[in-house]
């Protein structure tokens, strides 16, 4: 049996649905999260799906290795994981790939955008969501994703990165 087949508190097996990966991964960016376990979720989400995940420092939280396990994270050494120590770094570092901007301040709808691999997919910190500045500069690739303005501020973090990521991969799964 491979390793984590079978749940852990049940007989039953689990079942690794048929799908079509990129062969180059996405990417999620995450610019100065503060709330570890939306970070902890999107890790997950990573691993899961051969994502990249890049942190944009400052963080709020640690990521050192007694950190991790505290928070049961026994997943990420699955995570392809890339630290910058701020926003200017990341862009010299990754020049010339494709980056889209999440933000409720985007006029287009997410599900507009034709997405590829190795796009990547750039998320602003949990209570202030991306600079304005960094909006300023990028935007013709802001993208939304749909709420009733008039009931929640915004989508959760993972959440969002959730809905987005598996809107990618439906894309190139056609």
């Amino acid at each position: 049996m491979k390793k984590n087949e079978q749940m852990r508190h049940s007989e039953r097996k689990r079942v690794e649905l048929e799908f079509q990966w990129p062969d180059a991964p996405f990417n999620i960016v995450l610019v100065e999260p503060s709330i570890p376990p939306n970070t902890g979720n999107i890790s997950r989400l990573c691993a899961a799906t051969g994502t990249a995940l890049h942190l944009i420092e400052p963080l709020g939280f640690d990521l050192s290795e007694k950190q991790l396990r505290r928070a049961g994270l026994d997943y990420w050494d699955s995570v392809n994981l890339t630290v910058y120590p701020d926003f200017d770094t990341f862009l010299e570092k990754n020049p010339s790939d494709r980056k889209f901007f999440f933000s409720t301040a985007g006029s287009r709808n997410f599900q507009e955008a034709a997405f590829q691999p190795n796009d990547y997919f750039i998320f602003g910190n949990e209570t202030f969501g991306l600079p304005d500045e960094m909006l300023a500069a990028h935007s013709e690739s802001i993208l939304n994703i749909p709420i009733k303005l008039d009931c929640v501020r915004s989508l959760n973090l993972s959440n969002c990165a959730a809905i987005v990521l598996y809107e990618a991969l439906r894309q190139i799964n056609r």
